[in-house]
């Protein structure tokens, strides 16, 4: 028993020059990586909670950019529409306007080539009542009233 607690302690020994501080330093290291990964994690966090608040923010700006694009293109849209409806109009106003001065001008010339048949349908009632002269007033009558019926407006 004697050179079993000799063996044990020469081993104690042995094991507390030569291995204890190596596995003391690599736990003291093992434990230093464990409290840098553990702080790197919560720094990792951090950032990640940060950033995601800053995407948070961006999406909100974005919607914001999109919903203010959406309602110019809509202002837009109809501002468009209303100005084609206002030319529109104004084309049809003054379409309108140059054919009722056409029609009206067709309606003095149509009253102008009616005045002129009258005028030489009655010259010619009148040369003819003339070289025809009656001494009965019924029938020069009748004969202007013959060749009313007879002559045809062109």
């Amino acid at each position: 028993m004697l050179w079993t607690a000799i063996a044990f302690i020469v081993v104690l020994l042995l094991l507390k020059k030569f291995a204890w501080k190596p596995i003391l330093a690599a736990l003291q290291e093992r434990e230093e990586f464990i409290d840098k990964s553990l702080k790197s994690a919560e720094e990792a966090k951090a950032q990640m909670s940060q950033l995601k608040s800053e995407n948070e923010k961006l999406l909100a700006e974005a919607r914001q950019e999109r919903e203010k694009i959406l309602k110019e293109a809509r202002e837009m849209k109809e501002k468009i529409i209303a100005d084609a409806k206002a030319s529109a109009t104004e084309e049809g106003n003054r379409i309108v306007a140059t054919a009722k001065e056409e029609i009206s001008k067709e309606k003095a010339n149509a009253m102008s080539d009616i005045k002129k048949q009258v005028a030489a349908l009655s010259l010619d009632i009148a040369e003819k009542v003339i070289r025809k002269e009656f001494d009965n007033k019924s029938q020069q009558e009748a004969l202007v009233e013959e060749h009313l019926n007879s002559a045809k407006l062109s």
